[in-house]
C-alpha cells in the first residue's frame, strides 16, 4: 500500500535503528543497496535516497511518505504533510541548525550589520536567498559542495551552513552570528496520500 523513502547518509543509521526498534526492520542487499524491504503488509516498497532529494519526491507523489530534514523541506519549498518530528539529529540529540558564520575575529555582531553584497557560500542557497531579502541584504549567494566552513574569508565573507554542535566552525576559526532555522529529522507525506483514508489508517 504505501511507498516509502529513508534518507541515505547521515541520518540512514539512526533511522534504521529507529524502524528497527519499531520491529519494522528494513532489509536490503547490501549498505549500497538502494531498494530494500519491510516485512509488513502496509509496506509496499521501500527506497533509500539523499535526504536532499526525498521532500521533493513526496510532494510529487513519487512516495507516499518519506523521512528527511526540515531544513531539505524548507531549501526545496516542498508542500509535504508533517507527520511529526522524529527525535534525532546526525550525531548528537541536539537540535541541527542552519546558522550564519563569520571569522571570529570579523567586529560584525548581527547579520543585519553584514554589507550590502555580501558574499555567502551555502549547500542551501534557496534558504539563504529567502533570509537575506528578510533582512533587506542583498547577498552574493554561491552553491557550496561541502567543506563550506573552508571558503571563508578569502573566497567568501560568510557562510550559511549547518551545525550541530559548532565544532566544525570553531575549528575553522568561525563564529555564530544568526539562525536561519533549526532543523530536525521530520516524517513527511505526500498530500493526496494523507488524505486517503486508507493510506493515512496505513501511516
Amino acid at each position: 500500500m504505501l511507498k516509502l523513502v529513508l534518507p541515505k547518509g547521515s541520518l540512514e543509521k539512526a533511522t534504521l535503528e529507529l524502524f528497527d526498534a519499531a520491529d519494522l526492520t528494513v532489509s536490503r542487499s547490501s549498505d549500497v543497496d538502494y531498494k530494500a524491504t519491510i516485512d509488513d503488509p502496509r509496506i509496499d516498497e521501500v527506497r533509500i535516497l539523499r535526504p536532499q532529494e526525498i521532500p521533493t519526491y513526496v510532494a510529487e507523489g513519487m512516495f507516499d511518505l518519506g523521512i528527511t530534514g526540515r531544513d531539505w523541506i524548507e531549501e526545496t519549498a516542498s508542500e509535504v504533510v508533517s507527520l511529526g518530528e522524529l527525535q534525532y539529529s546526525k550525531a548528537t540529540s541536539k537540535p541541527f541548525r542552519i546558522v550564519v558564520a563569520i571569522p571570529r575575529d570579523d567586529p560584525t555582531e548581527r547579520v543585519e550589520d553584514l554589507p550590502q553584497g555580501v558574499r555567502v557560500s551555502t549547500e542551501y542557497p534557496e534558504l539563504t536567498r529567502r533570509f537575506f531579502e528578510k533582512k533587506g541584504i542583498e547577498a552574493d549567494i554561491r552553491l557550496s559542495y561541502g567543506a563550506t566552513e573552508a571558503k571563508v574569508p578569502d573566497i567568501v565573507d560568510c557562510i550559511v551552513d549547518g551545525t550541530e554542535t559548532g565544532r566544525a566552525l570553531r575549528a575553522a576559526n568561525l563564529k555564530i552570528i544568526g539562525e536561519v532555522l533549526t532543523s530536525y529529522t521530520a516524517l513527511v507525506a505526500n498530500r493526496a496520500a494523507a488524505a486517503d483514508p486508507a493510506k493515512r489508517h496505513a501511516m
